[in-house]
């Protein structure tokens, strides 16, 4: 493999990258038609389950995959997610055409960043569901991926709606 990639973190911020596209594709076929915030909501935390390996690399790409890899590898890996965050902007705006260009962009940062956290806590090593499943103390940490993400994510949309009616 470090014949074509100088490093593991080149290898994985291309995997990241090929996330992004996959996930914009399926954003784009999914949110065709005008619809409310928590079938949105739904959509996309369901589509991000669908991808467990984006979800892990999601938490790794700005923590240090971007880190390990040279000036043109970044380049190249931002250039992909911008047209994904396009893609994906333009999808969320035709399904909720109140929500402005930018506000999309905002639901899709706030909505990775917490499937990337989210799907941490609901995958936890073995060590950490076993302290999750005997204490009492930290069963509220425990949750299932797409139905805690599609609350939050309805929540963010729901301050996006709330704030096109701020003067």
């Amino acid at each position: 493999m470090l014949r074509y990639f100088a490093s593991r973190e080149a290898v994985f911020l291309l995997l990241t990258a090929d996330g992004w596209q996959d996930w914009a594709t399926t954003v784009e076929e999914t949110l065709k038609a005008p619809a409310g915030p928590p079938a949105v909501a739904a959509a996309l935390a369901a589509s991000l389950a669908e991808r467990p390996l984006f979800c892990d690399l999601l938490a790794h790409s700005q923590l240090s995959l971007e880190r390990g890899v040279t000036q043109e590898q970044v380049r190249a890996f931002k250039l992909t997610t911008l047209d994904a965050v396009d893609r994906i902007s333009h999808a969320l705006t035709v399904a909720l055409p109140w929500l402005t260009r930018g506000q999309a962009v905002d639901v899709i940062a706030g909505t990775t960043a917490m499937a990337a956290q989210q799907w941490q806590t609901s995958n936890p090593p073995e060590a950490l569901a076993r302290l999750y499943a005997e204490d009492r103390l930290f069963a509220h940490v425990a949750s299932e991926f797409t139905p805690r993400l599609a609350r939050l994510v309805t929540l963010l949309l729901s301050g996006a709606a709330a704030s096109r009616s701020d003067p």
